[in-house]
C-alpha cells in the first residue's frame, strides 16, 4: 500500500512538473507553452500550422500550442500569474494588459525582438503595448470598425455611398439613416451589447478623448463637447429619429445578422473581422459592401486594442521565445494569421500584401483605414476595467435606450469614473 502511495505521489509530482512554465527537458530540449487565443477555424489551423513548422525547424526548442479562450483570459491568466503556471507566450488584447505589466507578470521585451519586427510595425501599434519605460506585448493584429451595408438598398436609395477619401460625416450619417428609415425597417442597427470600446474608439474621429493625463501622470475623466458627438448621434437615432433599431441596442454583433440579411436594417456598424459571419451566413445572391465608419473634425481616425503576443515574466528561456515571435510574426506569417482571422496585421510589409488589397470581401476598403488607426483611449489606464464594467457600460446603456439623458450621463462617467480611477493612482 504504501508503495502504491509513494507511486501515486511521484507520478503527481511528475504532472505538476509538466505543467509547469517554460520546462527543459533530460536531453536538453526546451518546450515553450503557447496559449492562443484563435477560435475561428482558419485562424486556429494558421496558428497551429506555424507552431507545426517551427518545430520542425527547430527541434531543439518545441512550442507546445495551448488553447485559450477570449471569455475568460484575464481571470484565467491572473491566476495562472498568482499560481506560477502561467504559459510563456501569451495572446491577448493590448487593452488587457497594463494591469499585468505594472503588476510584474509580463516581460519587458525592448531588448528580445528581432530589430526587423521593431521596425516594420509602427510606433503608433507599439504605444498600444508600452507602459512606463518598458514594452510588454508585440500588437500584431487589428480590427476597425466598418459599416456593413446593403448595397441594393443603398444603390435603390440613390444616397451618396462613402469612400475612404469622401466619408460621411456624423451629421450626415445620422440624416442618410433617417432617410432610409420607415415602414418597421431601420437604417442602422447598433449592437451595443459592450457600448465602452465602440464609443470610446469611434469618439477619437470627432476629437474626443474623454481620459486626460495631468502633469502629475494622474488621468481623470472629462466629458467634452468632442466627447458627446459619437454617443449624441446613437442616442438621437435610437430616441428622436427612430432611425435606428432599438432592440438590437443590448445586442452582440452576430445577433444583428439574421436581421440585416432579412431586410430589417440597411446597415451595421461592426468590427472588420465579421466579414467572415457574413460570408458563410448571407443567403445565395445578398449584396453587402464594407464602408468606412464616419468620419469627424479628426477625420477617420478610431481607436483599436490590437491582439498581442507577450512573454511572461517568469518563462525562464525569454530569448527562445521571443525567436519564436520573431518567427510567428515574420511578414508572410503575420499575412496568414490576418486572413485566419479575417482582420489587418499591424506590420507595414504585411498591409501591402495583394491578398489584404482585393475589393473581394471588402479586403482593400479595410486596408485603406489601417494609417487612421491609433491607441484606443483607454490602453494604458490602471483601473480601466473596473471603470468600464462598474460605471461606463450601464451608464451608456442607460442613455442609449432612453432612461437617463445627456447630463445624468456626464455625471456618471465624470463623477462616479473619477472615484473609481483615484483608488489606482494613489
Amino acid at each position: 500500500m504504501r508503495a502504491r502511495l509513494q507511486a501515486l505521489v511521484l507520478a503527481l509530482m511528475l504532472l505538476l512538473a509538466g505543467c509547469s512554465s517554460g520546462g527543459t527537458r533530460d536531453d536538453g530540449r526546451i518546450t515553450l507553452r503557447f496559449q492562443s487565443l484563435a477560435w475561428q477555424e482558419e485562424s486556429v489551423e494558421a496558428n497551429r500550422q506555424l507552431v507545426a513548422e517551427w518545430n520542425a525547424a527547430h527541434p531543439d526548442v518545441r512550442v507546445e500550442y495551448v488553447q485559450g479562450s477570449w471569455d475568460s483570459v484575464h481571470d484565467q491568466l491572473l491566476t495562472a500569474f498568482e499560481g506560477g503556471e502561467a504559459p510563456d507566450i501569451i495572446h491577448d488584447a493590448s487593452d488587457d494588459l497594463a494591469d499585468f505589466a505594472y503588476g510584474g507578470y509580463l516581460a519587458d521585451l525592448k531588448g528580445l525582438l528581432p530589430a526587423r519586427l521593431k521596425s516594420d510595425i509602427p510606433q503608433r501599434s507599439w504605444e498600444t503595448t508600452t507602459f512606463g519605460d518598458g514594452v510588454y506585448g508585440v500588437p500584431f493584429l487589428q480590427e476597425p470598425r466598418v459599416l456593413i451595408a446593403n448595397a441594393t438598398w443603398l444603390r435603390k436609395s440613390g444616397v451618396r455611398i462613402p469612400t475612404p477619401d469622401k466619408p460621411w460625416s456624423w451629421a450626415e450619417f445620422r440624416r442618410i439613416t433617417e432617410r432610409l428609415s420607415g415602414g418597421g425597417k431601420y437604417g442602422v442597427a447598433w449592437p451595443l451589447k459592450e457600448p465602452v470600446s465602440a464609443t470610446l474608439n469611434l469618439s477619437l474621429s470627432a476629437g474626443g478623448r474623454l481620459f486626460h493625463r495631468g502633469p502629475d501622470g494622474k488621468v481623470t475623466v472629462r466629458f467634452e463637447a468632442a466627447d458627446q458627438t459619437v454617443p449624441r448621434t446613437i442616442h438621437d437615432q435610437a430616441n428622436t429619429d427612430r432611425s435606428a433599431s432599438p432592440t438590437t441596442l443590448g445586442s452582440g454583433g452576430s445577433d444583428t445578422l439574421p436581421g440585416f440579411f432579412g431586410g430589417r436594417y440597411a446597415m451595421v456598424p461592426l468590427g472588420f473581422s465579421y466579414r467572415q459571419q457574413i460570408v458563410q451566413q448571407a443567403p445565395k445572391g445578398f449584396d453587402w459592401k464594407v464602408l468606412p465608419a464616419p468620419a469627424g473634425a479628426a477625420g477617420l481616425t478610431q481607436g483599436v486594442s490590437p491582439q498581442t503576443l507577450s512573454i511572461a515574466e517568469d518563462c525562464p528561456h525569454k530569448k527562445e521565445a521571443a525567436e519564436f515571435l520573431g518567427f510567428l510574426l515574420r511578414p508572410q506569417n503575420m499575412v496568414r494569421l490576418a486572413l485566419g482571422d479575417w482582420m489587418l496585421p499591424t506590420g507595414t510589409q504585411a498591409l501591402e500584401d495583394p491578398a489584404l488589397r482585393t475589393t473581394r470581401h471588402g479586403w482593400a476598403a479595410g486596408t485603406a483605414l489601417a494609417a487612421h488607426l491609433r491607441p484606443a483611449p483607454a490602453q494604458t489606464i490602471r483601473g480601466y476595467p473596473e471603470w468600464k464594467d462598474k460605471v461606463a457600460t450601464p451608464a451608456l446603456q442607460e442613455y442609449y435606450s432612453g432612461a437617463i439623458g445627456l447630463g445624468e450621463l456626464r455625471e456618471r462617467l465624470v463623477d462616479d469614473g473619477n472615484l473609481v480611477l483615484a483608488r489606482y493612482q494613489r
